[in-house]
């Protein structure tokens, strides 16, 4: 039986998507225990399906023409329809965090940079864990064990117990 966390459903569904977002985003959250292996179980749901669909795409030629009418053939990539659906199902179960500019970065500097990228932590999810995660999957023969929780003991003010939760590398 899911822990009710002493939440309603939707105080209880927010703070599951924002822990998760965070975790993704930042790879190490600290949390209370019950918390974390809640966000450890949701956080493997989303991994899980971008694992299975991160090859899917499909590639087509397009011919552009520019403004002297020389034509070229630029070759776009698209998701699949796994994937996209796949893309839209992990929209709906974070709440995207957006880039943070760098300490020395300037703002032309950060507005190139982040320019293509609409979603963050989703195109960190698809680009960057999945293809790590399926790497891990093929050569450890399963999936799953994505996240790891540290116990920390409990907390001064109300000795609730507290656990660190990370991505697994």
């Amino acid at each position: 039986m899911a822990r009710k966390l002493g939440l309603n459903a939707t105080q209880r569904v927010a703070l599951i998507k924002n822990q998760a977002s965070a975790l993704l985003w930042h790879g190490k959250i600290e949390t209370t225990e019950a918390r974390a292996k809640e966000v450890a179980s949701y956080v493997a749901k989303i991994l899980t399906l971008a694992v299975n669909t991160y090859t899917d795409t499909v590639e087509s030629k397009v011919t552009v023409a520019d403004e002297k009418g020389k034509e070229t053939t630029k070759t776009l990539i698209k998701d699949g329809v796994k994937k996209l659906n796949a893309r839209r199902k992990i929209i709906s179960m974070v709440n995207d965090l957006q880039e943070v500019k760098g300490f020395k970065e300037s703002k032309p500097e950060f507005k190139k940079r982040t320019r293509a990228i609409k979603s963050p932590l989703i195109e960190k999810i698809f680009d960057e864990y999945a293809p790590k995660y399926a790497a891990r999957k093929e050569e450890k023969g399963n999936g799953g064990g994505y996240t790891r929780i540290y116990k920390l003991g409990p907390r001064k003010g109300d000795a609730a117990e507290v656990a660190i939760i990370e991505l697994v590398d």
